[in-house]
């Protein structure tokens, strides 16, 4: 049984004397805002990722945008997403003015479905965007067909995702841009920021242009041409990310062997059923350790388990709040209804508290207090998916 008056939070990042050191450097350096330490990780990411660019932003969600703009998507434009995601980076194509058009995700995955993209396309379809939901990555093979075969972008958002691995590429090295993000719950985290990665030249420029502008740039035609969104990101998170990146394989050990523990006592409870792994998928980093409860339970069952991790000091989340049922979506038409295995899956999954700081001990206390919970909602043990 683990100490009841600690509290063990959803997320805790990986913090070393390395991230403060770092920090410290730059504070006492001329320079805090976007600068070299800026520059120096954008290099270092790229290499990571096996880009040729790696542009920083102040969030994942300000990455998409700047990346629909490079590609000119906007009013009168469609781009296919998912309404399942826990971050909504999704966000991204309403504030560039586009209309989001959603297609429904994998029971087991929570990623987007190819063929269920295929039927979403029309003439004004511009691009695809499918992300590596909770670490796992989407099957980019058949995404990659179908944007070649509709000549459309495919834009690859990973900002619940680093390290994970898809037929031997990693997380990041499939859409035409990806994007990640830098905030909690993440495993790699610097504050607030996020960063665009891409091949391919121009669109990079276009990108950076769109971020913003340097001093020595103030008076360029060219570059003064394009009104900045000033969404860059400065030299403290620059600082703290690069430290991140450089210990970023034993934070995902960290994380790793967590999963393990949560695996081992979640399969000895038949009513949650522990993340499941593609079979292109050669690795996997999860974002959260998300469970999906069986068919007795209910959304404000599911509710009910969350208050009562709570009382026992364990913090937990719905994982999705589905897109498509979200005020902001009710103006384009969408319903309940629309988008089944979404809502299925959102009304049953769990976030349970995933850091390299967990012990085996807590991870068992979770495991034990959620099953206790179940019972006391009325579901029982014996539950089936």
């Amino acid at each position: 049984m683990t100490d009841k008056s600690t509290w063990i939070p959803l997320s805790d990042p990986d913090i070393t004397a390395a991230e403060i050191e770092a920090v410290s450097q730059v504070l006492q350096s001329p320079r805090i805002s976007s600068g070299p330490k800026v520059e120096e990780f954008e290099e270092a990411f790229a290499k990571y990722s096996g880009r040729r660019h790696a542009i920083a932003v102040g969030s994942g969600t300000l990455g998409m945008l700047l990346v629909l703009r490079a590609y000119g998507i906007g009013p009168g434009d469609e781009v296919i997403a998912s309404p399942h995601s826990f971050r909504e980076t999704t966000h991204a194509i309403t504030l560039s003015g586009a209309t989001p058009v959603f297609a429904d995700i994998d029971y087991w995955a929570g990623t987007l479905v190819p063929e269920k993209a295929a039927d979403k396309i029309t003439p004004k379809t511009r691009a695809i965007m499918a992300a590596n939901t909770n670490g796992h990555p989407a099957p980019w093979s058949e995404f990659q067909a179908l944007a070649k075969a509709n000549n459309l972008h495919l834009l690859e958002d990973s900002t619940e995702a680093i390290g994970s691995v898809y037929r031997g590429a990693t997380v990041g090295s499939f859409g035409d841009c990806a994007v990640f993000d830098f905030s909690q719950p993440g495993p790699l985290v610097c504050g607030e920021g996020g960063i665009v990665v891409t091949d391919d030249d121009d669109i990079a420029i276009t990108i950076r242009r769109h971020r913003g502008r340097r001093p020595e740039e103030r008076t360029s035609v060219v570059i003064g041409n394009t009104p900045p969104y000033q969404s860059g990101m400065g030299d403290l998170a620059a600082a703290v990310g690069l430290a991140q990146l450089n210990g970023i394989d034993r934070i995902l050990a960290r994380r790793k062997r967590a999963a393990l523990w949560y695996y081992e006592y979640v399969s000895s409870f038949e009513g949650i059923k522990d993340p499941y792994i593609a079979e292109n998928v050669d690795d996997v980093y999860w974002f959260l350790y998300v469970v999906h409860l069986g068919t007795r339970f209910s959304r404000s069952s599911r509710d009910a388990i969350i208050d009562d991790l709570k009382t026992e000091k364990v913090e937990s989340a719905a994982y999705s709040q589905p897109l498509h049922l979200q005020p902001h979506y009710f103006g384009l038409g969408y319903r309940r209804g629309q988008f089944l295995v979404t809502e299925k899956v959102a009304d049953r999954a769990v976030a349970l508290p995933f850091h390299g700081h967990l012990s085996e001990t807590q991870i068992a206390f979770i495991v034990g207090t959620m099953k206790d919970a179940s019972i006391n909602v009325g579901a029982g043990t014996a539950i089936y998916l």
